[in-house]
């Protein structure tokens, strides 16, 4: 996709961080745009800074189906056909997996992995049904590829992310509906603050609240790249149709050293025949695969 002007967009978590920043840079580019926020005075404040552009605020807990479709329809009613789909909300748990509820994990995969399934059940048949191409970006993380005990929950969710994009990339080439997964790093944003807003009826938590510790978060975030920057990296990447977006080049080294340890756990040795047989053929079929998503 190389313009977006005339477009409609809808950006989940849009009231702040890369949500946000999206929206200035699509509105820049002439796209009419939709920000979904669970925080209803943070959509007012996000549109007052917005300056009355073609743009409307829709309250949204991306984790309800029923919201989803009704944010969508609501959203295609004032501006028109969506054909850019950001699924960016998320939140975040800074804890272990082994010091997690179930409505610890009831929370974070609402958010952060169903979110994006429901905004991808809602959109994709309609960007599908009317032909006229599109993109979606999924905002996974650098945690996406790189785990440490905490937090567990979110790199669990950001994982999945990760191979649902990656999996729905070419399923919707032929469609001419691109797909791409944002995996930042530290961005200059709310998420420290994730549990203003988690659910009362998923309160049982495995951990409690740490005050100190969010305290120094938001002062790590404070160092986090702009918003901005990040959505200017992302408007580029879909313009040369990339699946992967890195905006921090800090990760490089970090992510040649993982990859090196796994091809390094690899046995030596051939597989039986018939099995070569079998993935060689898919193999292939994979290689096409990447090949159209990329429009080779």
């Amino acid at each position: 996709m190389k313009d977006f002007a005339g477009r409609t967009a809808f950006i989940t978590g849009g009231a702040n961080g890369i949500g946000l920043g999206l929206a200035r840079a699509l509105l820049a580019e002439g796209v009419k745009v939709a920000i979904a926020d669970i925080r209803q005075e943070a959509l007012e404040t996000a549109l007052e800074t917005l300056d009355n552009q073609e743009v409307i605020g829709l309250r949204l807990d991306v984790a309800s189906r029923k919201e989803f479709a009704d944010a969508a329809d609501e959203a295609e009613s004032r501006l028109g056909p969506v054909s850019l789909l950001f699924n960016n909300a998320g939140i975040n748990l800074f804890q272990t997996i082994d010091e997690s509820t179930y409505d610890d994990w009831d929370w974070v995969l609402g958010v952060n992995l169903h979110g994006v399934i429901n905004g991808v059940q809602t959109f994709v048949s309609r960007m599908k049904d009317r032909g006229e191409g599109g993109h979606i970006v999924n905002t996974a993380s650098m945690s996406s590829f790189l785990a440490g005990p905490v937090p567990g929950i979110y790199n669990t969710a950001k994982f999945a992310v990760r191979g649902l994009s990656e999996s729905l990339r070419y399923s919707l080439a032929p469609h001419r509906i691109g797909v791409s997964v944002l995996c930042p790093g530290l961005v200059k944003s709310h998420i420290y603050a994730s549990d203003d807003v988690r659910p009362e009826a998923l309160a049982a938590r495995g951990k409690p609240v740490d005050a100190a510790f969010n305290t120094q978060l938001a002062k790590v975030h404070e160092a986090g790249m702009e918003p901005d920057e990040v959505a200017a990296k992302t408007l580029e990447a879909i313009r040369e149709n990339k699946f992967y977006i890195f905006p921090h080049p800090e990760f490089r080294d970090e992510l040649r050293e993982v990859f090196d340890e796994i091809i390094a756990d690899y046995p030596k040795g051939d597989a039986p025949v018939e099995r070569l047989a079998f993935e060689r053929g898919r193999r292939e079929n994979y290689r096409k695969a990447r090949a159209a998503a990329r429009g080779k």
